[in-house]
């Protein structure tokens, strides 16, 4: 009887150790960070599911080296830190390839009841992101300082001008104003479009949004740009169907202004520029405006609406604008639930579409 007492004990522990382990398995691979644990030996004990998915693991590594899996000395020299007891318990790793990343590995020294060393243990934490915004935080800050630096300088290199005694001159003295003027214009509209994106991105920006026709809407930001459409000879076609959208008048005005602004500067001079539409079978409206310009290269196209982006800098710095129009037009038609994207075919013109909606949202139906 004891015996079996004995046994039964036996089994019931064996059991709860179990039950034990795979609860803190499943714990550890309910985790996002990649967790790696090694035993005495520095060999591979058990890595968790985010681990083996971070880089792309599929085979069985337990009791292979760190180095042997990711071929990283960095990770070799931190284990040896961390054994000898050094402060470095810290590093990150910067994987190139096509979806570059960055990790921040921290390792730590498992000790057992007795105090004694028995494996180390790294985990991983995916950086990218971070990193990632870090970039374009940086990269938006250096593109505003240099759009903000250029006007700014021209102002005052010709209002010293005009101090040093060139306003004695009226004609020279016209000209610099009307240069000035342009150039105080140029940082008005840039500010505006800066706090225009900032509304978008954080959502702060109330669409009013009401049944309109779209044709009409066509036809007065043709008329707002006629002079810049005779200026370059260009002919603007209106080819839009009686269509109704539901949309922000103002904010789908602004999105075709855009539009229909960059097909006249950078469209043919003495060109064509059409803007048409039709309504999609999901009560979406297509809506497309094409240029006969010498078009935007493949490997461009899916980079058009990134802010400050420029397939052509030269060209774009001598036609104006700020670089955020584009970007503007995507943030505001996708507020209303729709996509816009570009085609093109170089030396043949290129076309921005964009969708949006015929209808209001339907209400929604629960059970």
């Amino acid at each position: 009887m004891a015996q079996f007492d004995i046994d039964a004990l036996k089994e019931r522990l064996q059991t709860e150790a179990s039950q034990s382990e795979a609860r803190q398995r499943a714990v550890f691979n309910s985790m996002t960070e990649g967790l790696l644990l090694l035993d005495h030996r520095s060999r591979v004990s058990w890595a968790n599911e985010a681990f083996l998915k971070l880089f792309e693991i599929d085979g069985d590594i337990r009791g292979q080296t760190i180095l042997e899996i990711l071929r990283r000395h960095e990770l070799e020299e931190l284990l040896e830190n961390v054994n000898a007891g050094a402060l470095g318990r810290e590093s990150q790793l910067h994987l190139n390839g096509p979806d570059e990343r960055w990790l921040n590995v921290n390792a730590a020294v498992l000790h057992d009841s007795h105090g004694l060393p028995r494996g180390t243990i790294l985990v991983f934490h995916d950086l990218t992101r971070i990193k990632q915004l870090e970039r374009t935080r940086e990269e938006f800050v250096a593109n505003v300082s240099h759009e903000l630096r250029t006007p700014l300088s021209l102002i005052r290199g010709y209002v010293e001008t005009l101090l040093d005694g060139a306003r004695e001159n009226p004609e020279l003295t016209t000209k610099f104003l009307g240069t000035i003027q342009r150039n105080a214009e140029r940082l008005q509209f840039l500010i505006e479009d800066l706090l225009t994106i900032s509304e978008l991105e954080s959502g702060r920006l109330t669409m009013s949004e009401q049944r309109l026709l779209l044709g009409s809407l066509v036809d007065k930001v043709i008329d707002d740009l006629r002079a810049d459409a005779s200026a370059r000879g260009t002919t603007v076609l209106n080819e839009v169907p009686e269509l109704l959208v539901h949309a922000d008048p103002d904010r789908l005005q602004q999105v075709l202004g855009n539009l229909v602004g960059n097909a006249l500067k950078y469209g043919r001079q003495g060109g064509l520029v059409k803007i048409g539409a039709e309504e999609n079978q999901d009560e979406q409206v297509h809506v497309w405006v094409q240029d006969d310009g010498p078009g935007i290269p493949a490997e461009a196209l899916s980079r058009v609406f990134e802010r400050f982006y420029r397939v052509d800098k030269a060209r774009s710095r001598e036609a104006g604008g700020t670089g955020l129009g584009l970007s503007i037009v995507k943030h505001i038609v996708q507020s209303h639930g729709g996509t816009v994207w570009a085609t093109s075919e170089p030396g043949k013109g290129a076309t921005f579409h964009f969708t949006i909606p015929s209808h209001p949202p339907g209400p929604s139906i629960t059970t």
